[in-house]
């Protein structure tokens, strides 16, 4: 049998199921698919997918297997840019500037530690990492 929205509501009201109550706490942001987030921010909606299972944006599903949507933020704009800030290094130049490998950077990106923005213009486009802040010390 196929679920109509008769059948549905029958079933609720038979098993005293509750109905879905959006939440009362408003969040910023549109919800865009992630090919019309692509299309706002200028990129490849597979870089969006990538992203999303690296963690480095936040998206929503309705429910396991359902497609992601993704929040349109001020937040999420900044990490995308044409031009870097001056002095943000490459993804190479910043694992030796920190001493650390690919992964590890990608880390500490991911849990804030350290800031990045995704340059999407340009001959070299990719990540760019602030770079560490000079140290005065023994050596």
């Amino acid at each position: 049998m196929s679920y109509t929205a008769n059948r549905v509501q029958s079933l609720r009201h038979h098993w005293k199921i509750p109905c879905h109550q959006p939440g009362s706490d408003p969040q910023e942001g549109e919800m865009l698919t992630v090919a019309d987030a692509a299309a706002e921010l200028g990129l490849a909606p597979s870089t969006l997918h990538r992203w999303l299972s690296d963690g480095f944006i936040a998206g929503e599903q309705l429910t396991p297997g359902a497609p992601w949507r993704i929040r349109m933020t001020e937040q999420l704009r900044a990490l995308f840019a044409d031009t870097a800030p001056d002095g943000w290094l490459a993804m190479l130049e910043a694992t030796l500037a920190y001493g650390v490998s690919r992964q590890t950077i990608m880390q500490r990106v991911k849990d804030g530690k350290l800031r990045a923005v995704h340059v999407r213009t340009g001959r070299r486009k990719g990540l760019r990492i602030e770079p560490p802040a000079p140290q005065n010390g023994l050596f």
